[in-house]
């Protein structure tokens, strides 16, 4: 492998961050004579990020571990046009009030990974409507928009997918490449930063950026991707039957993410520990070489390690010991998520199918009857046969109802 002089792009390229990078000699010999500011884009789509943008929030985090210093961008202001990069349609406009909710979401996750502060290499939070919301439109096209060619937009293959496929592509998304270039442009006005970082799917927007940067204050700036990513059986990395695994605890409980981690598929365990926790390689490399029940206790290293980071240490043994209780002793963990019921509903009865939707162990009472036909749903650690069966006062244990699908997932009814 490659040795750099710097010990962030040795780092990012011994743990498998690096895809792209627009001049990687001359980004390693800057970063290994100077402190370097770095930035990533994060639009206000949801009032949380999910397990998708682990990925560059690690990045951030290893980069200000090597002593430079990280941006978080957040977008105010792009976020009212919606990055169209391979997407097969348009987003769904946000307004203002939306935007501000979602970015109050999004920033707390931020303090567990990063610190902020004044020291020259404390991240630094900031947002690109301060910028963008101010722009007056000719000006804005005469200054910045005789740099961009359309021709070469077009090259793009985030643009390619949507117009190869007849799918409309509004003026207003065309415009949000131009907007991510200026945020570049004004960031490294404003920062010196010198250093857009991505994933894959951005690296049309960021080279934009360096070439707008090049081309208006002829300064030299550079770009680096991270692979797109997936699990071994090809499914899109933070997707699960149930959803997007979302990073705040209100979204995803620290038992559910610590499941999430330990439910990895076993190719891709070494991967994982590699990009998402901060283990010494060579325990990593030791670690991904297990085979059958040995590898399930590597798995457990990385959901304790990767909970630890996101919600702290407490938090991620608590989550353990929650699953050790309910996997290996058979016991009611304290930690398993609760769904609130009323008591009105026992009452009359509450059917089986129901009470399996409710607690989203399904989508529909179809998938309950069919998880209860193969035998895979419990009540209180009772297999449940019958599709028929109504729950009533009766089922409760210490206050609770434990519903299970299969052995892995485990919901408790709490009227």
């Amino acid at each position: 492998m490659s040795q750099f002089k710097s010990g962030f792009m040795q780092t990012m390229t011994e743990r498998g961050f690096v895809h792209q990078c627009t001049d990687t000699e001359a980004l390693d010999e800057l970063m290994s004579n100077k402190v370097v500011t770095a930035y990533i884009g994060f639009d206000c789509t949801a009032d949380s990020l999910h397990v998708g943008s682990l990925i560059q929030i690690m990045m951030l985090r290893h980069l200000q571990k090597s002593g430079h210093r990280p941006i978080v961008l957040m977008g105010g202001g792009t976020s009212k046009i919606g990055d169209p990069s391979f997407k097969d349609e348009a987003r769904k406009l946000l307004s203002d009030d939306d935007i501000e909710h979602n970015k109050n979401g999004i920033k707390k996750v931020f303090q567990k990974f990063l610190t902020f502060g004044d020291d020259a290499s404390d991240a630094i939070m900031c947002d690109n409507a301060e910028w963008l919301d101010g722009l007056e439109y000719i000006p804005f096209l005469r200054k910045i928009g005789q740099h961009f060619s359309v021709n070469r937009m077009l090259s793009f293959d985030s643009v390619k997918l949507r117009l190869d496929r007849e799918q409309s592509l509004s003026f207003l998304e065309f415009n949000y490449m131009i907007l991510q270039g200026y945020d570049f442009l004004e960031l490294r006005r404003r920062y010196g930063c010198q250093l857009q970082m991505g994933g894959s799917d951005q690296w049309g927007n960021i080279v934009n950026g360096v070439e707008l940067t090049r081309r208006v204050d002829q300064q030299a700036v550079y770009g680096l991707t991270t692979p797109l990513l997936t699990t071994a059986s090809g499914q899109k990395m933070g997707k699960t039957e149930k959803g997007a695994v979302w990073l705040n605890s209100d979204r995803v409980s620290p038992y559910d993410y610590w499941q999430f981690w330990r439910n990895t598929e076993d190719a891709d365990v070494g991967k994982f520990l590699r990009l998402f926790t901060e283990m010494p390689l060579e325990e990593i490399a030791k670690l991904e070489k297990l085979e059958g029940a040995e590898l399930n206790e590597a798995k457990k290293i990385l959901a304790n390690e990767a909970t630890a980071l996101l919600h702290g240490r407490d938090e991620a043994e608590a989550a353990a010991e929650t699953a050790r209780k309910t996997f290996e002793q058979g016991a009611l963990g304290e930690g398993l998520p609760r769904v609130p019921i009323e008591q009105s509903q026992l009452d009359d009865g509450l059917w089986i199918v129901d009470a399996l939707r409710i607690a989203g162990l399904v989508n529909t009472n179809g998938e309950a009857r069919r998880l209860i036909k193969g035998g895979g749903a419990r009540v209180n650690d009772v297999a449940v046969s019958d599709e028929n069966l109504k729950l009533g006062a009766d089922a409760i244990a210490d206050g609770v109802i434990k519903l299970s699908s299969g052995k892995k997932k485990h919901i408790l009814l709490e009227p």
